[in-house]
């Protein structure tokens, strides 16, 4: 497993990185973490309506292949980018899922607060407020696109949204609930957390 903190990248040419990694890759080819920051986008999912987009306003939307909704990507939020050949590593896509999200509630727990997971609204949960969303893609075995992690976001775009296709949603990050991380320190703290739960080794 090869890990990437790649700082801060423009949201289109990595995903089409991610679908070039995804569609060349073959049996032998190592599988990767990304961990990343984008400038302010919209991202809609293969079937997000756009009554869930209320007024983008000057930031740019971009339909992409993941499933999901509408949501906010921007400075200070971790995206996560697991790809990973699920079949050969045999791993299903409901455990790929919830380790992302588990990872979040054990980093939170470790700062001795309290987050949680929904079975029928997948990301994590501080109460009734959002901190992560999670959206995957999976082609030919193997997965990607991931997870945004909120740490210390300027979260007024979400207001111009129904995040997740949830009217009135509200969203938080680490920083609200007194958890005071950089982003770099917080793909630290969430890296072992995340391969545990995926049954893999930490090195």
């Amino acid at each position: 497993m090869k890990t990437r903190f790649r700082g801060r990248e423009e949201y289109i040419p990595l995903w089409r990185e991610m679908q070039e990694f995804t569609d060349t890759r073959d049996e032998s080819t190592p599988d990767e973490i990304w961990f990343v920051e984008h400038p302010a986008v919209f991202t809609m999912g293969l079937n997000a309506s756009e009554e869930h987009l209320l007024n983008p306003g000057g930031i740019p939307v971009v339909q992409i292949d993941r499933g999901g909704q509408v949501t906010f990507h921007g400075p200070g939020q971790l995206m996560v980018y697991p790809l990973i050949d699920l079949k050969r590593s045999n791993i299903g896509v409901r455990c790929l899922l919830s380790a992302l999200e588990q990872s979040v509630v054990d980093l939170v727990a470790e700062h001795d607060g309290t987050a949680a997971a929904r079975a029928a609204a997948p990301g994590v949960y501080v109460g009734e407020d959002k901190l992560a969303s999670v959206g995957l893609r999976i082609r030919r075995g193997c997965s990607f696109h991931g997870m945004a992690l909120n740490v210390a976001v300027d979260l007024e775009p979400f207001s111009r949204i129904n995040p997740c296709g949830y009217a009135e949603l509200e969203m938080t990050d680490l920083h609200r609930q007194g958890i005071d991380l950089d982003l770099e320190h917080t793909a630290e703290e969430l890296l072992p957390h995340f391969l545990r739960h995926l049954g893999l080794p930490f090195v």
